[in-house]
């Protein structure tokens, strides 16, 4: 869980020192300078084989809390009738 942690830690302090050095950059630009082509610092850099498999995940994951939800309704709505009629 350690190295998990680590990892997470340096993703993010990369991502914090990119946006600092990004907000730099903009604050150094005039008002009237075009916009940048490439604003979105967090938009995946991925290839189309590799977004179709994340979003097949994603739908994945949805179906997967979708159906806990509704698990967890179902067992909380039994709780409350057996307490109901107890």
């Amino acid at each position: 869980m350690a190295d998990a942690t680590t990892a997470a830690k340096a993703r993010i302090d990369k991502a914090l020192a990119l946006l600092e050095r990004r907000m730099k950059d903009l604050k150094a630009r005039p008002a009237s300078a075009p916009p940048i082509g490439d604003d979105d610092l967090f938009a995946p850099r991925a290839d189309a084989g590799r977004l179709a498999e994340l979003e097949d995940a994603g739908r994945e994951a949805r179906a997967a809390l979708a159906a806990s939800a509704k698990a967890i309704r179902s067992i909380l709505a039994d709780d409350q009738d057996s307490a109901g009629s107890a």
